[in-house]
Formats: C-alpha cells, sequence, structure tokens
C-alpha cells in the first residue's frame, strides 16, 4: 500500500504510537484524522503534525459510526483504518471486573466497531486497508498483566479472522505487534523493579514503530514487528509449548514479578 493521497484514520492518536504513525503517514502525504479521547493533546497534536483532530471515546460504537461517516465526508473515502487506541492494565484474575470491562471494550471492542463502520464503503469499492495494533503480548503474552495480554490475543484473532474472511473482496489486513515501546504505557512497569529495568532496556522508541509499519504497509504484510526477537520467541513456543512456558516462568521470576496469592 502507497500512503500517499490515501484517507486514513489513526485512533489513539494524541501521544506514543499513534501519534508517531500519523506524523509519518502525514509526511507520506495521507491524509490523516486522528481520533483520541484527550481533546487538550489531540488539538495540540493536530498543530504540531498537520492531522485533522476527531475526539472520540473509542469503546463507543455509534459515535464511531458518526466519526467513520464525518471522514468520508470532510476528507474522502477512508483507504486505512488504524485501529491503535489502546490501555495498558496489569494484574490478574483479581483485577477489578470494571478494569476487566473498560480494558475489553477499548483493546478489543474499538475494533470491532471501527471494521464494524468502515468495512461497508471498503467493500463497495472493493479495496481498503485495516491496521490492528495488538501487541508481542497477543502473540506471546505479559508477564503481570493478564487483561492487557487477553484482549491483545483477542486483536490478532479478530485480525486473522478478518484478513480469512475479506481478503479476497480488495480488503488487506494487517497486525502490529511490537514489544515494548517507550510510551506511557511503560508506566504500568514502574513498582517492578528488575522488570521495569528490563522493560526498558528492549524499549525502542515510537517513531521506529512507524517506521516499520510503513515498510509493512507498503509490503502488505500480515505481522509487523518492530522487534526483531518477537518472531523467533513465537517460533519457539509454536515449536514447543510446554518449553516456552517453563521459560516464560523462570523469565517471571527473574524480574521479580509476584503474582498475588489471594491470602496464601
Amino acid at each position: 500500500m502507497e500512503l500517499s493521497g490515501k484517507v486514513a484514520i489513526v485512533t489513539g492518536a494524541a501521544s506514543g504510537i499513534g501519534r508517531a504513525m500519523a506524523a509519518r503517514f502525514v509526511v507520506e502525504g495521507a491524509k490523516v484524522a486522528a481520533v483520541d479521547i484527550d481533546g487538550d493533546a489531540l488539538a495540540a497534536a493536530a498543530q504540531a503534525i498537520g492531522v485533522h483532530p476527531y475526539r472520540l471515546d473509542v469503546a463507543d460504537a455509534p459515535a464511531t459510526e458518526r466519526m467513520v461517516e464525518d471522514v468520508e465526508r470532510s476528507l474522502g473515502p477512508v483507504g486505512l483504518f488504524c485501529f491503535n487506541a489502546g490501555v495498558a492494565t496489569g494484574g490478574g484474575v483479581e483485577a477489578s471486573d470494571d478494569a476487566w470491562q473498560r480494558t475489553w471494550e477499548i483493546n478489543l471492542m474499538s475494533h470491532v466497531y471501527g471494521a464494524r463502520a468502515v468495512l461497508p464503503s471498503m467493500l463497495a469499492r472493493g479495496e481498503g486497508y485495516l491496521l490492528h495494533t495488538a501487541s508481542a503480548a497477543g502473540l506471546l503474552t505479559n508477564i503481570g498483566a493478564a487483561p492487557y495480554s487477553v484482549t491483545k490475543h483477542a486483536v490478532v484473532a479478530l485480525a486473522e479472522w478478518l484478513s480469512m474472511t475479506y481478503g479476497d473482496k480488495g480488503i488487506k489486513v494487517s497486525c502490529l505487534c511490537p514489544q515494548f515501546v517507550d510510551t506511557p504505557m511503560l508506566d504500568l512497569f514502574d513498582e517492578g523493579g528488575d522488570m521495569r529495568q528490563w522493560v526498558h532496556s528492549v524499549a525502542i522508541g515510537a517513531e521506529e514503530v512507524a517506521d516499520a509499519v510503513v515498510r509493512g504497509l507498503h509490503d502488505e504484510r500480515f505481522l509487523i514487528l518492530p522487534h526483531g526477537d518477537v518472531a523467533t520467541f513465537f517460533n519457539r513456543k509454536a515449536a514447543d509449548y510446554d518449553r516456552w512456558l517453563a521459560g516464560m516462568r523462570k523469565l517471571q521470576a527473574n524480574v521479580g514479578y509476584e503474582p498475588p496469592m489471594f491470602g496464601v
């Protein structure tokens, strides 16, 4: 896919990976509709990088549909929809129901709502591109973050389903699975001691992720992996699941993560 002249929607575009992608798409010649719930940060991004701001809670399905209609009226047919908004929720099964539900709504259902809104016009034209930001946690599972990992696995599955279902009807699909990126989401690991040190040691910049995205879109690859090690780990997992799980337990112990023991 060539971005020049395309209309692109990017959710979670006021900061982090979303802002970096939006800025890079503008440089590549796209007209970018930048979507975020943070109005102030969104306005600042719009002024700085030249995007068209749309304030939106991506967990609101009717509002998402209205946003897509507005973008298509104002900017033209959507060629690329980047489902990038997300929240980093730590903890395990003990996390509150509200935390699980909000994570589910933002990290997964927002992708459903956006696809539901944009697919009809894409299918009518016989072309379109969906980019789903998942995470390496969607392929490998993240220590200490069950809600995040579970929802990111769901994003990978949704992206696979969309590719299988609509790939022969002109719809291209990619799934972005970075490992740790130097964004505010790393705050999830601030209490981790050794774990925090390890996370920050492997983190890359959001601009590097945006570069990988542009290359992946150009090549129309399903999996976009800015961290090369993720493919190696994913292959090891597939080759020997039990060995991989044992290795993850060892890593968990090495980085000092202590799971809740429910009063034991």
